[in-house]
């Protein structure tokens, strides 16, 4: 089962790594993180356009949507309450996962994961037996504490424990984990959305506890990455678990490579501050810019809002459920081709790609939905109501073999050790906030900018493919540890940035604090 190999680093040397049946068994138990977060994602936009969900806790909006007279085929759901339910969870998550780089730093990946399934848990116990939209937001809030803990330790998790040339495949498993659990989401509301007496959408928000239970299983399961161990002194335990993850007693390359990272890590007092460091700058650069060009890509408006939207553009509502399946299944698939090509065809190519691909979609659904949806109007033809389907599943496609994974795997890899907790925490509030801030103002902007919405984010997409295209350089295949030297000191810009005197990744913080750069262990 296990396939040999060498991952070759910077300097010549090569780092011995088979790929075992622990490493693969462990990222898919950690993964399983990315299920709890896609079924949050997917889950909310269906219970939101349930009778009976509206009817207990959203009347105003339940009304509107049963009167004709009343409201406009746009701005029917506009309700801050209604998008305080779904964004709640991503407000949660930015501010929780600052004390997610806490312990995933202090405590290890693994323990961080294991709060992160406890967070979940309570979350789903309170939400599938809300009585108010108190115990409600309760139960939301709570998920976005579990949602800050498990989006800012498994992406290093996956990272860390995997060998260099499928680093990018495993980590996708993450995002391909946030696609199965938005398509369990969407086949679970279309089920629930049947059942009569309106409590449909107990068992929807109930049946959260299925990955919230794995994961916590998994968090308990699985051994903590090497580069984690040995951050924390546990040089002996460090080397055991990547002899034994790696499959090889050739580990001492690697090993000391990792205890180098480690000592260079340890000088760093403030990682934060440290971040805001010239050479790092490139880094955190790109990081943040990837979280908000993700968010711009209109994805979260689309997989939130999917039944909303088919509604909203004349399906009805077994009708929109049925075709958020379908995008959902859409997104699967494509997550999968991303898993085998990510490591083949690089992260840029994908990228660039995309870009042209989501551009293009948007653009005709934007001039569709313009010429054949007015405010109070007829809704679309069947056979126009199939084609913007068909665009909307062309661009979740080139989201999810683009920007879905990779806007999570280049941060993860590309920050040193000594900041990739933190930098990893700032990935993950960034995409929050702006998740928190598309969530929030979604249907609003949907009733004020109507079709032009999708053109609003195809001006994104555009500007997201010009950065991509000069700003983001590639990473596949470049061990994990090596990539300040192989990647940003070849980089036509980003080299500028970093200076000689702290090209042992040491800088000006460790020098106030009487550290030797050139000292040994």
């Amino acid at each position: 089962m296990a396939g040999g190999g060498f991952a070759t680093s910077a300097g010549g040397t090569h780092f011995e790594a088979k790929i075992t049946p622990i490493v693969i068994i462990s990222c898919i138990l950690a993964a399983t993180g990315g299920l709890m977060f896609g079924y949050d994602v997917g889950v909310s936009g269906g219970v939101t356009s349930m009778d009976g969900f509206l009817k207990k806790f959203f009347p105003v909006v339940h009304r509107r949507t049963k009167d004709p007279g009343l409201n406009s085929n746009y701005c029917k759901y506009d309700n801050e309450g209604l998008q305080l339910f779904t964004s709640s969870l991503y407000l949660a998550g930015l501010t929780s996962t600052f004390f997610a780089s806490y312990t995933t730093r202090r405590l290890g990946r693994r323990l961080t994961m294991l709060i992160a399934g406890v967070f979940f848990i309570i979350g789903v116990v309170f939400n599938a037996a809300a009585q108010d939209i108190a115990m409600l937001i309760i139960g939301r809030i709570m998920l976005g504490c579990g949602v800050g803990f498990a989006n800012q330790a498994v992406p290093l998790f996956l990272s860390e424990i995997a060998p260099t040339r499928i680093r990018g495949g495993l980590n996708i498993l993450f995002q391909l984990n946030v696609t199965i659990g938005i398509l369990f989401a969407n086949l679970v509301n279309y089920g629930t959305a049947k059942i009569k007496g309106g409590w449909g959408w107990r068992v929807s928000l109930g049946l959260a506890g299925i990955p919230a239970a794995l994961l916590t299983i998994g968090a308990l399961l699985v051994v903590d990455t090497p580069n984690s161990l040995i951050e924390r002194g546990r040089l002996d335990e460090g080397k055991a678990v990547l002899r034994k993850i790696r499959g090889t007693d050739n580990i001492e390359p690697e090993f000391l490579e990792l205890v180098e990272a480690s000592r260079v890590a340890k000088q760093v007092k403030h990682p934060f501050r440290n971040l805001l460091m010239r050479r790092n700058r490139p880094q955190l650069v790109i990081a943040v810019a990837l979280q908000i060009f993700q968010q711009f890509t209109g994805i979260n408006a689309i997989m939130f809002y999917a039944p909303v939207l088919f509604d909203t553009v004349g399906f009805g509502n077994n009708a929109s459920l049925y075709s958020a399946v379908i995008t959902g299944a859409v997104n699967l698939v494509s997550t999968i081709i991303s898993i085998y090509s990510v490591d083949k065809a690089g992260r840029r190519l994908l990228l660039l790609e995309a870009g042209v691909q989501m551009f293009l979609a948007q653009v005709a659904v934007a001039i569709i939905l313009g010429i054949k949806v007015k405010d109070h109007s007829n809704y679309l033809s069947h056979g126009f109501a199939i084609f913007v389907v068909i665009l909307i599943c062309t661009f979740v496609s080139a989201f999810a073999w683009s920007w879905g994974p990779l806007g999570w795997l280049i941060p993860s890899e590309i920050f040193p050790l000594e900041t990739r907790s933190a930098g990893q925490s700032v990935t993950v509030c960034v995409n929050l906030l702006f998740t928190f801030v598309i969530a929030q103002a979604f249907l609003s902007m949907l009733c004020h900018f109507k079709f032009g919405i999708f053109l609003f984010f195809s001006g994104w997409v555009l500007v997201m493919s010009i950065f991509v295209l000069f700003l983001v350089p590639e990473t596949k295949n470049v061990p994990i540890e090596e990539i300040t030297q192989k990647v940003w000191k070849q980089h036509w810009l980003w080299k500028r940035f970093m200076d000689e005197e702290t090209e042992n990744g040491i800088g000006d913080e460790a020098k106030k604090d009487g550290f030797d750069p050139n000292s040994q262990l």
